[in-house]
């Protein structure tokens, strides 16, 4: 007999090109009514709501979105909110049970499938990439850049990470916290990297030359 599958309602928060990811920081400020109305009600039950990536174009939100959990908050003397939160739990949408004021969705939550083979190969090759970038864009940009002394070292945990430290690629992050295979995650981010390396490296030798 299969395990059941944990369900529950989720008030639904979506930004527009803004992907979330577990562990990963996420400030917001809060000032349209139907949210603070959400954040009045949030703050009085669990302190968690789920974040979707927006897509600019369409207007569609993603159905696999990140949890978040409210860790401190200040509420301005007109209303608004301030609100520091954190990524947790992945989930995926399966239906929408109410739409007014703000979305509700009965979601699933989502986790990577174990791993059939050691990562930690893979993981030092990522960190090891990460690294490279670090130090080309520092040198590029002429002043230091350090990676945080507490690098999550587990390799999903280390997935995460990278992945939510990409800029300007949304649908990218998308595709990323999709994924449900650790492995398949960080050999995309090893891809990515590689091609980002590549290209600092090649400004950093240009810049070299005409200096």
């Amino acid at each position: 007999m299969s395990a059941a599958i944990a369900v529950r309602e989720l008030p639904l928060f979506p930004l527009s090109e803004v992907v979330l990811f577990p562990g990963h920081p996420l400030p917001l400020h809060i000032f349209e009514f139907r949210y603070r109305m959400m954040m009045n009600t949030i703050i009085n039950s669990d302190r968690r709501f789920g974040v979707q990536m927006v897509d600019p174009e369409t207007g569609r939100a993603a159905d696999v979105g990140c949890c978040a959990e409210i860790l401190r908050y200040q509420r301005t003397s007109d209303g608004r909110w301030k609100i520091w939160t954190a990524g947790q739990q992945r989930f995926r949408v399966l239906e929408y049970v109410r739409e007014k004021p703000y979305y509700v969705g009965l979601v699933e939550w989502i986790e990577d499938v174990p791993p059939d083979r050691d990562l930690r190969e893979l993981s030092t090759q990522v960190e090891e990439l990460l690294r490279d970038v670090v130090r080309l864009s520092g040198k590029l940009m002429e002043r230091d850049i350090e990676l945080p002394e507490d690098l999550p070292s587990l390799p999903t945990e280390l997935s995460y990470w990278v992945a939510g430290n990409l800029y300007g690629v949304a649908e990218e992050q998308q595709a990323l916290l999709e994924m449900v295979d650790t492995s398949e995650r960080l050999q995309r981010e090893s891809e990515i990297l590689t091609t980002t390396r590549n290209h600092l490296a090649a400004r950093t030798v240009l810049k070299d030359t005409f200096e």
